[in-house]
């Protein structure tokens, strides 16, 4: 079989397989960690409340450090700002092992969310780069997927390392991201993908990505995906496990791992499938059951009740994670400098964490830890609803028509876009010219009769 052949899967950039690598180190520490920081917290003798409150202030500095991450990768390059953020969130998670209060706690866990959203919007740009314009489901399930082995291995790794006190996985995490931010750099040290972005190339801002109705729902849809994920799976779920079901902090670590199995069972096969048949009808499927199992979830009264509609929560916000990602990367294109409209899709999901993380926690407090998950659920079906007005993507032309080319330079002397005088782009025969007059000026300039 040819690589011509339309059934033959196109062959992945180098990149693609070392971001890969990477995701699945950062996840493994990640998933190490997140069972243990609300218990952690709580050792400081601090309220539920303030225990939420360490999610919502790490998602609140990668909300607000969003815009200068994607400015930064723009200037910089991915590789720049991918590394330095894997070492800041290394010495801030080394540090969180040291802490003698729940205010340096705090501290070192709001600087780790600079580092994070600095790496994650640089992996997720070059993801959208370098991935090939028919196979952006497959590499979007292929990220997911090396995050997620990450996060089922995380907690294994921590019921082995739990005899080591508290402060080991902090430790652990802290090590295993300073040999990733060196393997990172080594091995894209001279990839042309992971430099900056030509300042010439065409641009997709924010405001002409609000115009496009998928764009918006993909915003709410992450807004969700950041309220249940991070604001209630991270910050309720293992608090629901120690203090409703009256398990350890070991079996917060595998009601992690179990989402985390589901999730693996289906974001690779759900990216594929979008491939083929779209990505509309998986997002509505994905995010409908999606808010049902969450409410079944705080619904669960025995522990294999809890573990099984956890699996299926997991399964369920598969089906849609990659093919919400495919939908940036189809309205993004290949070639457009759009660092701001990634940054500001990835604020979304720090936004619902945001909001998420405090809301659980006071419904928690004041009403009952299932109303947490029954609004968290309904969070998601809302999402699931603005789809059905939502076009579908996948083939279709990038926002702003010319996004997915790239700037070869202009006859006459200008040098991109601004002037887009007798200037073209690569993979099509056309000159970007604004009127009449224009050609004739050229035919004239050709001729020597100005």
């Amino acid at each position: 079989m040819t690589s011509d052949s339309p059934a033959a899967k196109p062959r992945l950039q180098r990149e693609i397989w070392v971001l890969l690598v990477a995701n699945v180190l950062i996840a493994l520490g990640y998933g190490l960690v997140s069972p243990v920081l609300p218990v952690y917290a709580r050792h400081f003798g601090v309220s539920i409340s303030a225990t939420t409150f360490l999610i919502t202030v790490f998602a609140l500095t990668r909300l607000l450090f969003a815009p200068v991450s994607g400015l930064l990768v723009q200037r910089l390059g991915e590789r720049w700002v991918y590394v330095a953020g894997l070492l800041i969130v290394s010495v801030s998670t080394t540090a969180c092992a040291f802490v003698q209060s729940y205010g340096q706690l705090l501290f070192f866990r709001a600087l780790g969310g600079i580092g994070s959203t600095m790496f994650f919007i640089a992996a997720v740009g070059l993801m959208i780069r370098i991935s090939p314009e028919d196979a952006r489901g497959r590499v979007a399930g292929l990220f997911a997927t090396a995050f997620l082995l990450g996060t089922v291995g995380g907690p294994v790794l921590g019921s082995l390392t739990a005899g080591f006190g508290l402060s080991a996985p902090f430790l652990f995490y802290g090590s295993v991201l300073i040999v990733t931010a060196t393997g990172v750099f080594v091995s894209l040290r001279h990839s042309h993908l992971a430099e900056a972005a030509e300042s010439t190339g065409p641009t997709v801002s924010v405001r002409t990505a609000l115009g496009n109705r998928a764009y918006r729902s993909a915003l709410l849809s992450n807004f969700a995906t950041g309220w249940s994920v991070f604001g209630l799976r991270v910050a309720l779920v293992p608090l629901f496990v120690t203090e409703v079901l009256g398990r350890g902090p070991s079996f917060a670590g595998l009601t992690l791992a179990v989402v985390g199995i589901g999730n693996v069972c289906a974001v690779l096969p759900s990216g594929q499938l979008s491939d083929r048949i779209g990505r509309r009808g998986l997002l509505i499927a994905g995010l409908a059951a999606s808010g049902v199992t969450t409410v079944l979830l705080g619904a669960s009264a025995s522990l294999v009740v809890f573990l099984l509609v956890a699996y299926l929560t997991g399964v369920a916000s598969g089906i849609y994670g990659s093919p919400q990602q495919a939908v940036i990367s189809d309205l993004v294109g290949n070639q457009a400098r759009a660092g701001t409209a990634v940054a500001t899709y990835q604020m979304m999901a720090d936004f619902g964490s945001i909001v998420g993380s405090l809301a659980v926690g006071q419904i928690a407090e004041r009403m009952s830890f299932e109303w947490g998950f029954a609004i968290s659920g309904g969070v998601l079906l809302v999402a699931a609803l603005t789809w059905l007005w939502a076009p579908e993507t996948r083939d279709r032309e990038p926002i702003g028509g010319a996004a997915d080319a790239t700037w070869l330079g202009s006859v006459d002397g200008d040098t991109g876009p601004a002037g887009q005088r007798g200037g073209q782009l690569r993979g099509s025969a056309e000159v970007l010219l604004h009127s009449e007059d224009d050609t004739a000026e050229q035919c004239r300039d050709a001729r020597g009769d100005r």
